[in-house]
């Protein structure tokens, strides 16, 4: 009978001795989930979702309402963009929503809880998948704004800051959606809770028309709730530069909503149900 080699007698740990040590990157790790939901996006259509949006809302918004606001002397084109932008954001953070829900819903995030991976490299593939989207969505709308006559009249500095900005408010948006989505796992009855309250703060905001034409009673409320605050500072970025007085009220929002969701979406990401 033929022996037996020394290294199939040895155990596990001395016949895997002279492997290299396994190096765990976290980077890689982040890489490898945000490039497999990226590609579930391009194979499923959401980036072309993404770009078909904001053309939806571009008709949807200008059309209807451009003949009675060039009445009032107002350019239309250059008033109603910040609003198609936060919209085309506000569907990004939809998106964010429905995707941790269902990653939750499914054990997948559970899984991925019990592999050696960052515990916060999950969350951050999501937010990285969700700023691709909200990029794609965001090139889409400028230009599609510039055919119905939006123009960058400040300069490429504040069209940049204009498009910094758009992000950042799409980004901490879909922070807080992310935290929802890993609490309800409950994708439909999500995107349904979120879209009312979207639809809301949306119209009831100086983003369509300006706040003279509403009842003054409502008046505070439309001119100081974020999503004005955001129009306010975007459409300055887009004309004659924005304003330190301007920027300051959307900039303390952004920061604000940032300081909230980020804890409640870290400790959302990492529980375990």
């Amino acid at each position: 009978m033929t022996a037996l080699p020394e290294s199939a007698k040895a155990g596990p740990a001395t016949l895997f001795a002279e492997l290299p040590a396994a190096r765990v990157s976290s980077l890689a790790q982040w890489w490898a989930l945000t490039s497999r939901i990226v590609h579930t996006m391009a194979v499923k259509g959401e980036l072309v979702a993404a770009v078909v949006t904001p053309l939806v809302f571009t008709v949807g918004f200008y059309l209807p309402l451009r003949f009675v606001m060039n009445f009032q002397g107002i350019d239309y084109a250059q008033y109603v963009m910040p609003i198609i932008v936060l919209q085309t954001m506000a569907f990004t953070m939809m998106s964010n929503a429905q995707l941790a829900a269902f990653e939750a819903l499914t054990g997948l995030s559970t899984r991925l809880q019990a592999m050696p991976i960052g515990a916060v490299v999950p969350l951050g593939a999501r937010l990285s998948a969700g700023l691709v989207r909200s990029i794609t969505s965001l090139t889409a709308a400028v230009l599609f704004g510039h055919l119905i006559g939006f123009r960058f009249s400040a300069g490429w500095v504040q069209a940049a800051l204009f498009c910094v900005f758009a992000l950042a408010v799409g980004t901490v948006l879909a922070i807080g959606a992310d935290a929802l989505g890993n609490i309800t796992k409950n994708p439909e009855s999500l995107s349904q809770a979120l879209t009312l309250p979207t639809l809301i703060f949306g119209m009831l905001s100086c983003g369509f028309v300006p706040e003279h034409n509403f009842p003054e009673w409502i008046r505070p409320f439309v001119r100081n709730q974020p999503i004005s605050q955001f129009s306010f500072a975007l459409r300055d970025m887009a004309a004659d530069g924005v304003a330190w007085d301007v920027l300051w009220v959307p900039l303390a929002w952004s920061i604000g909503l940032a300081v909230a969701f980020i804890p409640l979406a870290i400790w959302a990401s990492v529980r375990r149900s």
